[in-house]
C-alpha cells in the first residue's frame, strides 16, 4: 500500500471537509495541494449559477478535488492485493491513480461547463488542459521527484485518448474503457469516470449538502465503494450483488440532483443568460487567456467588457450586478410529456441544437414575439436553452451475478464457470425505468426565457403551452428553411 493509504486508518495529518471527513496529507500530496494550479481551484466554484438559486452553494473545486482524492484511497485500500487486477496493482499505478484523483479537475476554469456546451469554434475542453497545467507549473516537478509514475501516467488517466468516441461527453471527461479484456489502466480509468466513479460519489453529495437539499446524499458510499469489482471479461469497474441497491439509489440521486439542482429552471435561466453574453462578447473576452482566471477576476472582466455594450449590459449585470434580476420562464419542454403532441415535437426538434442556431432561433422568436405583442422585443430579450449536442454519459454499470448453485468463489478460478454479469437496468425498475429513454430527455427541458420586464407582457399575449408549441415550430420551420 502506498503510504496515503496506510494513514487512511492511522492517526496523522489530516485536513477536514464537509460533511466530517478527515482527508489524509501526506507530505507530498501537501506540495500538490500547496501547487498554484491547486491553490487556484480553490477560488473558483464548483456549481457556478447554482449559488444565485440554492446561496450555500459556494464550495469550490478544490474542496471537491480533496473528496474524490479521498475516494480514490479508499478505492486502492478496496483493491489491493485484488487477484483479478491484471497486472495487480503496483506503487507506480497507485501513484498514477492518486494524482489523478487530485489533478482531475485543474483544468477547469469559471463556469466552463455551460461554455463549453456551446462549442465555441477552435476552443478546446477543460479535459484536455491538464496536462498544459502540469508542464507550466511547479507540479511536473513535484510529480517527478515525489511520486513513483511518471506524468504521462497521469496524464493517460485524465485526458480523452484522440479518436475515443466518448471525449465529447459531458462532466469531468466522462470516458468508457474498452469493450474487450481491459488493462490495469482500463481499470482505473473507469473509476475516475464511468456511470459510477469516485467523481460522482463525491459531488453528488458534496453539491447535495452545500445546495441545502437532501436528493444527492441518500444513498451509501461505503457500500458501494465495499461492492466494487473488476468486470470478468471487459476488465473495467463493476458492482457485485450486494452493491446493486446502493447503486440504484445513487442513479436515482443523480438523476433527481439534475431535475432539482442542475436543471432548475432558475439555474437554467441564469445559464442562458450567461452564455448568450459570453457568446455575443466571445472576441473581446479573449477566452483563451481567460482560462487562467479565477471567480473574481472572471467576472471582472466580463462585467467591464459588457458595461459598453447595451445588448449585452442586462444579462451580466442582472447575474454579477448588486441587484440579481434573472430572466423569466414563459414556456417548458420536455421529451416524456404526458400531453404529448407538440410539446413533445418541440422538444425533439430544438433538443441538441448547437448554439448558434439557438441564438438564431431566439432572435427569430424575438422578431415575431414583437409582432404578436405589439412592442418593441429585442433579440436579447429571448432566450431559448435547450439540453447541449453533447449527451450524458450511460447511467448504466454492470451488475456481477454469481451461481449460488456452485461452491463459493468457484466462479472466479480459473477454468471455473464465470460469473453472469447483467446491466444495473436488467435487474433494477429504478434504473431500468431511468434507462428506458435518454437521460438528458428525462432531466434537461427545453426552455423560453424572457427579460423580466416582458414576461407579463408575453403570457397576456401567449397564454397557453399550446401557443407557444405552434410559434416556436413556425420559427423553427424558417431557420431551417433559410439554413438549406
Amino acid at each position: 500500500m502506498i503510504p496515503e493509504v496506510i494513514q487512511l486508518n492511522q492517526a496523522s495529518t489530516l485536513v477536514r471537509i464537509p460533511p466530517a471527513d478527515g482527508v489524509p496529507i501526506s507530505p507530498r500530496v501537501r506540495r500538490i495541494i500547496d501547487s498554484a494550479p491547486l491553490r487556484r481551484l480553490a477560488s473558483i466554484s464548483q456549481l457556478g449559477m447554482v449559488a444565485l438559486v440554492y446561496p450555500g452553494a459556494t464550495h469550490s473545486r478544490f474542496e471537491h478535488s480533496l473528496g474524490v482524492y479521498l475516494n480514490s484511497l479508499r478505492l486502492l485500500a478496496r483493491f489491493t492485493g485484488d487477484a483479478s487486477l491484471d497486472p495487480p496493482l503496483d506503487a507506480r499505478s497507485a501513484d498514477a491513480f492518486v494524482l489523478a484523483a487530485l489533478l482531475h479537475d485543474v483544468g477547469h476554469w469559471p463556469f466552463c461547463h455551460p461554455i463549453e456546451d456551446m462549442k465555441l469554434k477552435g476552443f478546446r475542453a477543460h479535459e484536455s488542459r491538464v496536462s498544459d497545467w502540469i508542464d507550466h507549473s511547479e507540479l511536473r516537478r513535484c510529480i517527478e521527484e515525489d511520486w513513483s509514475c511518471e506524468v504521462q501516467d497521469v496524464i493517460d488517466l485524465l485526458e480523452p485518448k484522440k479518436g475515443d468516441s466518448n471525449s465529447n461527453e459531458p462532466g469531468d471527461g466522462e470516458i468508457k474503457a474498452a469493450s474487450s479484456t481491459g488493462t490495469t489502466q482500463d481499470f482505473l480509468r473507469s473509476c475516475l469516470s464511468g456511470p459510477i466513479d469516485i467523481d460522482k460519489l463525491d459531488y453528488l453529495q458534496r453539491d447535495s449538502l452545500h445546495s441545502g437539499v437532501p436528493y444527492g446524499r441518500n444513498f451509501d458510499v461505503g457500500r458501494l465503494i465495499d461492492s466494487m469489482c473488476v468486470h470478468p471479461s471487459k476488465g473495467i469497474l463493476a458492482i457485485g450483488e450486494k452493491g446493486r441497491t446502493a447503486a440504484e439509489m445513487m442513479v436515482f440521486a443523480r438523476y433527481v440532483m439534475f431535475s432539482e439542482v442542475y436543471w432548475h429552471h432558475a439555474v437554467r435561466a441564469a445559464t442562458a443568460m450567461l452564455q448568450r453574453a459570453v457568446f455575443l462578447l466571445r472576441d473581446q473576452l479573449d477566452l483563451e487567456s481567460a482560462i487562467k482566471l479565477d471567480d473574481a477576476q472572471w467576472i471582472s472582466r466580463l462585467m467591464q467588457i459588457s458595461h459598453s455594450h447595451d445588448e449585452t449590459k442586462p444579462l451580466v449585470s442582472g447575474l454579477f450586478g448588486p441587484q440579481r434580476r434573472l430572466y423569466k420562464r414563459v414556456a417548458e419542454f420536455n421529451a416524456v410529456d404526458a400531453i404529448g403532441g407538440e410539446r413533445v415535437e418541440v422538444h425533439r426538434q430544438i433538443a441538441r441544437r448547437p448554439y448558434w442556431w439557438l441564438v438564431a432561433a431566439s432572435e427569430r422568436l424575438a422578431d415575431h414575439l414583437t409582432e404578436v405583442v405589439g412592442e418593441p422585443i429585442r433579440p436579447t430579450d429571448v432566450l431559448i436553452d435547450a439540453p447541449p449536442v453533447k449527451l450524458e454519459v450511460d447511467i448504466n454499470v454492470d451488475v456481477v451475478l454469481r451461481d449460488r448453485s456452485l461452491p463459493p468463489q468457484a466462479g472466479d478460478v480459473k477454468g471455473g464457470v464465470p460469473p453472469t454479469c447483467v446491466e444495473l437496468a436488467n435487474v433494477s425498475p429504478v434504473a431500468r425505468a431511468l434507462a428506458r429513454q435518454q437521460f438528458d430527455d428525462q432531466v434537461k427541458r427545453v426552455r423560453v426565457f424572457v427579460h423580466p420586464q416582458k414576461r407579463d407582457i408575453m403570457t397576456q399575449a401567449i397564454p397557453s403551452s399550446r401557443d407557444w408549441s405552434t410559434i416556436l415550430l413556425e420559427v423553427i420551420h424558417r431557420i431551417d428553411n433559410e439554413v438549406v
